[in-house]
């Protein structure tokens, strides 16, 4: 385990603005992990856990510790007539592991398709599209716990599942790296899920009536692929913004100015709406403020074009946020981890 001192990690973040840290190690074992943490203790300093960098934004140095986990590894606990529990470690590429469960046939994780970023940080933002929510195959993770250093079980609800949310955003938050994440997948009779437009339109282009699971992640790929910018190309984090939920009452009294407000009823009395629809309506959709800017196909997504920073990114959501809330009185909140 070698531990590099004041760089740039730049390169292990998708927003690629620079990201200076005091100190930097990449871990391959749950030992070398204990020895970072121990060295922490020893320095006295914070630690950051970075995964696969899609969702953290630097604005300054990070005066600690960075570990970018490389726990890599997938195996099968669990095997019945119909289901599958599969375990994958933190390490692991997101979009990897849902190829191999898609590629085997295992159901459950074809809507989820193409999300940037690692196993280990799936869990915590409870990663979600079209229809599907991580915690809807979730089974079971092994994580570390940072002060007793013993490794401890969380079961499904102990989670404490929300929409982009879990209990490792809030009372675990810090206090905890997860190392392993269960999931259990079906492996004959799949539930599909394809009742968003989009799905339906890319599988009817193709002429697909009776679509596989490997179906629904090739038209899910293509979809995000036609939409979203590439991190390889252009910086970004995917989704920067939840989507928020507003009290029926609020959404009505938009919906008197703007009738064809797209929502989502949650329950009698709260409903969902885009954020992209309201960062568009209020003008930022493909604008560009300096070296940064909105991605002109997808109103979610902030983009750097090459030598921004984070400090400018941050700048530009703060100015969205504001401008959001002056017209429909709605506060967005951020997916993205912010450095400051």
């Amino acid at each position: 385990m070698i531990i590099q001192e004041n760089i740039n990690i730049e390169s292990f973040t998708t927003f690629k603005v620079p990201a200076f840290c005091k100190y930097f190690v990449k871990v391959n074992t749950v030992e070398e992990l204990n020895e970072a943490l121990d060295f922490c203790d020893e320095k006295k300093i914070s630690l950051l856990v970075l995964g696969g960098g899609s969702n953290v934004l630097f604005t300054k140095k990070f005066n600690g510790l960075v570990v970018q986990l490389n726990l890599k590894g997938l195996k099968i606990n669990e095997e019945s007539h119909q289901h599958i529990i599969i375990s994958a470690m933190a390490g692991e590429y997101w979009h990897s592991f849902v190829k191999y469960c898609v590629n085997q046939n295992y159901g459950g994780l074809e809507n989820l398709s193409l999300i940037p970023g690692n196993v280990g940080t799936s869990p915590v933002q409870n990663i979600g599209a079209y229809g599907v929510e991580m915690k809807d195959t979730f089974n079971s993770l092994l994580a570390l716990n940072i002060s007793t250093r013993k490794i401890e079980s969380f079961s499904n609800n102990q989670c404490e599942f929300g929409y982009r949310d879990s209990i490792f955003k809030n009372i675990a938050k810090n206090k905890y790296i997860i190392l392993e994440v269960r999931f259990k997948l079906t492996t004959k009779n799949h539930i599909l899920n394809y009742s968003y437009g989009a799905i339906k339109e890319e599988l009817n282009k193709h002429k697909i009536v009776e679509p596989t699971i490997k179906d629904i992640s090739k038209a899910i790929v293509n979809i995000r692929r036609s939409k979203l910018p590439d991190p390889m190309v252009l910086g970004n984090a995917g989704s920067f913004f939840k989507n928020p939920t507003i009290p029926l009452y609020k959404f009505k009294n938009i919906q008197k100015i703007y009738s064809e407000i797209p929502h989502y009823i949650l329950s009698h009395n709260t409903v969902k709406i885009p954020a992209a629809w309201l960062i568009e309506k209020v003008g930022w959709k493909g604008k560009k403020v300096g070296n940064v800017g909105v991605h002109e196909k997808q109103a979610l997504v902030l983009v750097n074009y090459g030598g921004g920073t984070g400090e400018e990114i941050y700048q530009l959501s703060e100015q969205i946020i504001r401008d959001v809330n002056k017209l429909f009185d709605i506060l967005l909140e951020r997916e993205v981890n912010i450095i400051i």
